[in-house]
């Protein structure tokens, strides 16, 4: 979903003013301390790929303003390092524009214009760069006849005296991250444990083709190892058995077959040619077939040493039955093998909620510590809820099939949700943006570029990885996801960061 959010706020430079949030920028697009008379201004505009928070003075016929736009891409929150920024100033079908072939510094695109005409106009900034472009457009944007008109509009607004100032240069040089405050549909959760199991689809049981000793392909063959399709894990021979030789099988079923082939090659001359009748052929053809059948079997995955064993996909040993230099009958178990491309989700439940697990409408599961996944969004699907208990086991079981590689081991507890009954739209936010201090949360919502504001919210259900906010935000604002931390540090230190660095 797109999403644009403007925000303007209007601020006038004094002379004597070096920590006024609108600061200047130097001709290199660094933050300067020089004085200006004129009043500037400064606007935030969100994407869905990019975030701009672009100042400059205030727009007056005939004189040039200097943009100073900062360009971060959200995906990572980083400064658009490369690349060319075109800023037009449009209104009708007329307008004027300059381009800049690339940042002037991290992040930071220098380009002027200077109006003819007052009036009101539309602002557009066209952002392209070897990963992506984008087009961002502010609508509304005055230019002004005289610096006097100028003063009169713009000198009556003041800054937000509860806002907290972070310079994009800091949240470039950090894990930083915003998201937007979204209306979603927010489910009831039933907060329990789940245990990992392998999906019985995802991995195979080779058993021994042959009676023999076992010999594994390498020294060590431990659970947990990591196989190729295809690569031999064992051999099984039976040299220096007097009973269930399987070299000598094969040897006799080869001369069965090549003296089965022979006869059937002539019968078929003489049935050709109308000599012998098709009953007889058929006898002939039939023992043919079966002799061919049993040798390729016995020769399939044959070599010097034995009958060969070998993995029938990419994936990890599960188990090992068989030992080393062990023996082993023709059927027993000997290794198996998992592809973890599914697992099996086992979901335990008190029975106080069997009537809410007949409407279960999705599973939010930690597929790695720390790291929530949706069972829908992943495509999985439930198999199974369970419908009795017993005395050994006293909670009602629910099984799930994840359709994605877990990194957690088989037989260990993740966190679950589960989502029964019919949603609500509410607002939501990723858990990551919450603070807690002695139960009551809040989060860091960004005003703009480098405008924050702590912000007591109240809780509503919890989603897997996201929360619903019942109190505190709305609809299209944006919180700080990653950094939050830092961010309230900087409205505890007492002073704002100082503007008088280059870049």
């Amino acid at each position: 979903m797109r999403y644009i959010i403007v925000m303007l706020s209007m601020l006038v430079f004094s002379c004597q003013s070096t920590e006024d949030h609108g600061h200047p920028h130097d001709e290199d697009g660094g933050h300067s301390i020089a004085s200006e008379e004129k009043p500037a201004l400064d606007y935030t505009v969100w994407t869905d790929q990019t975030e701009l928070f672009v100042e400059f003075p205030a727009l007056i016929v005939g004189e040039t303003s200097r943009f100073a736009a900062h360009f971060t891409v959200l995906n990572g929150h980083q400064p658009v390092r490369e690349g060319s920024v075109t800023v037009s100033l449009i209104k009708g079908d007329k307008g004027i524009r300059h381009s800049v072939d690339a940042p002037s510094s991290p992040g930071i695109f220098g380009p002027s214009l200077q109006p003819k005409e007052a009036g009101v106009y539309q602002l557009v900034f066209e952002l392209k760069t070897p990963a992506y472009s984008d087009r961002i457009v502010m609508n509304d944007i005055p230019v002004f006849a005289t610096m006097e008109e100028a003063e009169k509009a713009l000198g009556g607004e003041g800054e937000n005296g509860n806002a907290i100032n972070f310079l994009k240069e800091q949240a470039w040089k950090m894990e930083f991250q915003t998201a937007p405050v979204l209306k979603k549909e927010v489910f009831q959760t039933i907060p329990t444990s789940g245990i990992w199991k392998v999906a019985p689809s995802d991995y195979q049981m080779l058993v021994a083709p042959a009676t023999g000793r076992v010999s594994f392909s390498s020294g060590v063959l431990t659970e947990g190892s990591a196989v190729k399709k295809g690569q031999v894990l064992m051999t099984i021979s039976s040299a220096g058995l007097t009973s269930n030789n399987l070299s000598a099988e094969i040897q006799k079923a080869k001369a069965d077959y090549e003296q089965a082939k022979s006869e059937y090659e002539r019968k078929k001359e003489l049935y050709e040619s109308k000599i012998v009748p098709k009953s007889e052929f058929e006898q002939v053809e039939q023992k043919y077939l079966v002799a061919k059948t049993n040798y390729e079997t016995l020769s399939s995955g044959y070599s010097a040493g034995g009958k060969q064993i070998t993995a029938p996909m990419d994936g990890f040993i599960k188990s090992i039955q068989g030992v080393n230099g062990g023996f082993a009958n023709q059927g027993d178990a000997l290794i198996t093998v998992t592809s973890h491309k599914s697992s099996l989700l086992e979901v335990r439940v008190s029975p106080k909620y069997i009537t809410e697990l007949q409407n279960i409408q999705n599973i939010w599961y930690q597929s790695k510590q720390g790291t929530w996944s949706s069972l829908n969004e992943k495509g999985g699907k439930i198999l199974s809820v369970g419908k009795e208990v017993e005395a050994d086991q006293p909670l009602i079981s629910v099984y799930a099939e994840v359709n994605e590689g877990v990194e957690m081991p088989e037989g260990s507890f993740t966190e679950v949700q589960l989502a029964v009954g019919s949603g609500d739209e509410g607002l939501a936010v990723p858990t990551g943006c919450l603070m807690e201090d002695y139960g009551n949360y809040s989060v860091i919502v960004q005003l703009s570029g480098e405008s924050f504001e702590r912000r007591n919210v109240t809780l509503g259900k919890r989603n897997g990885s996201e929360v619903e906010i019942i109190k505190g935000l709305s609809v299209g604002e944006v919180v700080v996801t990653k950094g939050a931390y830092q961010v309230k540090m900087a409205s505890m230190s007492g002073q704002a960061p100082a503007h008088g660095h280059a870049h």
